[in-house]
């Protein structure tokens, strides 16, 4: 496996210290080298960490560093990394307004690229902010049309963030026992692909644990869960995509 491979599938996983070993040599190497694609990719990483850890100053600061490598080799495919870190970290930070034009631009570049899986994860991250905005109808269209990208080009690494997003819009329509189920399918499509969310992720499916917790309670909360965890997440999934539902309903 190449670096990028490793250290990608490290920070999934949760294995936050290999990352930081891997990514922490290869800049090192790559800026001896004049490698400036391993020094983004290191720069990108690195970024992730830091978004992990909360250090969301830290996260803008080094992904900007990589976004100018980038600018500076005129390969525009190396800039999709750090302007994707930089939209979330403006999100995460609040800067919903700004976030959403990031992410719009995020769009716009991986269309031009033709990375039909990014674009459709950007779709889902967009969705987060216009729900974020109060832009429920909007969310819930692009929530709708990530889900049935991902359907459509069978992204099984997409599936639980799928979860994510149904679960926030269940929380937003007051139906909390739908939304414990669906973050109940949530993990189980993470724990299947051997996988921890991304930090945007993690927060809002945090997020919609505390509201399910306040609305309905412990017990609740962990039945609604349980019924998540036993069905099947990609069956599911088809299914509401086919008959143009949400998740679980």
């Amino acid at each position: 496996m190449t670096f990028s491979e490793t250290a990608r599938a490290a920070f999934r996983r949760g294995d936050d210290d290999l990352v930081a070993r891997l990514a922490r040599d290869e800049a090192e190497r790559a800026r001896a080298a004049g490698d400036d694609p391993t020094l983004v990719e290191a720069l990108y990483l690195t970024s992730r960490l830091a978004v992990r850890a909360g250090d969301l100053d830290e996260a803008a600061r080094v992904a900007s560093d990589a976004l100018a490598v980038a600018v500076g080799t005129g390969d525009r495919a190396l800039e999709e990394r750090p302007r994707h870190v930089l939209a979330g970290v403006t999100r995460m930070a609040g800067d919903l307004g700004r976030a959403r034009v990031l992410y719009q631009e995020s769009i716009d570049l991986n269309t031009e690229l033709g990375d039909d899986r990014t674009v459709t994860s950007e779709v889902h991250n967009l969705a987060f902010t216009e729900l974020g905005l109060g832009e429920t109808a909007a969310a819930r269209d692009r929530f709708a049309a990530s889900r049935a990208r991902i359907v459509a080009g069978a992204y099984r690494d997409l599936v639980p963030y799928a979860y994510v997003g149904a679960a926030a819009v269940a929380v937003a329509d007051g139906d909390h026992a739908r939304a414990a189920r669906l973050a109940g399918l949530a993990r189980r499509a993470f724990a299947e692909l051997g996988q921890v969310p991304d930090p945007d992720d993690a927060a809002e499916l945090a997020a919609v644990d505390a509201a399910v917790l306040g609305e309905l309670g412990a017990e609740a909360v962990d039945a609604g869960r349980q019924e998540g965890a036993g069905l099947d997440p990609w069956t599911v999934l088809v299914d509401a995509a086919g008959r143009g539902a949400e998740p679980g309903a």
